[in-house]
């Protein structure tokens, strides 16, 4: 492996432990510190999911950062929605970061019981997400939720999920062990 680079989720992840919460200060002090030490992608949250974090990436924009790229997180686009009709897209693309992380669901039982939609369709999901957000011109990251988990149910559709993202044309993938039991 001849390239390796760090991605920080503190922002994100971090602030949903037990009395944990950043306010944008906190969260834009966090990000200079992570510049600092040269991480190369740094999670900054979820734009449009509450204030806070609209807030923040409105703010984190006049910080210049000489080592990392900033980081949007989001879901896939909403079943019932075209790509380019989904707010929580739009919100990833508002944030103006150069690079988005967008998570999807690998695991065949939260296709159908979480969102109640066709294993097919969710892969459609994956695809037009990574797609859309490519095309307009971000580094895009897929984050496979659940992904041990449902491999050990499904390999073959946990598979599918990837090969969604693949031809999607994202950037990384992202084996997610979600409830952090199967490493």
């Amino acid at each position: 492996m001849s390239n390796v680079k760090l991605y920080d989720t503190t922002l994100r992840d971090g602030a949903q432990a037990e009395d944990v919460a950043f306010l944008v200060e906190d969260k834009l002090r966090i990000v200079e510190k992570l510049d600092t030490l040269g991480i190369h992608y740094i999670e900054g949250g979820w734009p449009g999911s509450n204030p806070k974090d609209t807030e923040f990436f409105r703010d984190v924009k006049r910080i210049h950062l000489k080592n990392s790229k900033m980081v949007a997180f989001g879901s896939t686009r909403k079943a019932n929605l075209k790509v380019s009709e989904d707010l929580n897209i739009k919100a990833l693309l508002d944030a103006g970061t150069k690079a988005v992380t967008i998570v999807g669901k690998s695991w065949d039982l939260h296709v159908t019981d979480a969102l109640g939609i066709s294993l097919k369709r969710n892969l459609e999901l994956i695809y037009d997400s990574v797609a859309y957000l490519k095309d307009k011109g971000r580094e895009v990251f897929y984050d496979a939720e659940h992904f041990f988990d449902g491999y050990k149910a499904n390999p073959e559709y946990t598979l599918k999920t990837l090969e969604a993202a693949k031809r999607g044309g994202v950037d990384c993938i992202v084996l997610c062990d979600t409830n952090g039991g199967t490493m």
